[in-house]
């Protein structure tokens, strides 16, 4: 089951299997989405606008995405990147145990199927340069910069 949210980064499809977010991308349209929705889609959907509305700083929703042992590791690290914070690719690499692996953690982020919930855009280049993003690098500024001015409030 799918479901979609207009954001201030654009279209966002949600994807539920099972009772847990299995997906969230980026899209380029809006699609209609189901009258009755899963409850964990309804959560997620209260969440990512109350993150965009700088109201929420951890996502709290059952997840299930799965990669490689390397992936999946490199995945739960992204979740302990503090809201409003960046890491380098190497700072990633060495706290996962693999010091000379920052191509395969910028790899591993590049394959998160959950983009803003597991928190891939909290990762940069080295000097703080952007690096890439799977949504492009507009949408992580945008990602960044909302973190950023919220973090500031408080």
């Amino acid at each position: 089951m799918k479901a979609f949210l207009q954001s201030p980064v654009g279209v966002i499809e949600i994807e539920e299997t099972n009772g847990f977010i299995s997906a969230l991308r980026i899209v380029s349209e809006m699609k209609q989405t189901d009258t009755i929705l899963a409850p964990v889609l309804d959560e997620a959907i209260t969440q990512l606008k109350e993150y965009f509305a700088g109201e929420r700083k951890i996502f709290d929703l059952p997840l299930a995405q799965e990669g490689t042992s390397f992936q999946e590791k490199a995945w739960d690290y992204l979740n302990t990147i503090p809201y409003g914070e960046t890491v380098s690719y190497k700072e990633e690499a060495i706290s996962i145990g693999s010091p000379k692996g920052c191509r395969a953690v910028g790899s591993a982020n590049g394959k998160n199927n959950i983009a803003i919930i597991v928190p891939c855009h909290r990762v940069v280049n080295e000097g703080g340069k952007l690096g890439g993003y799977a949504y492009g690098l507009e949408v992580k500024k945008k990602l960044l910069e909302l973190e950023s001015r919220q973090k500031n409030l408080f």
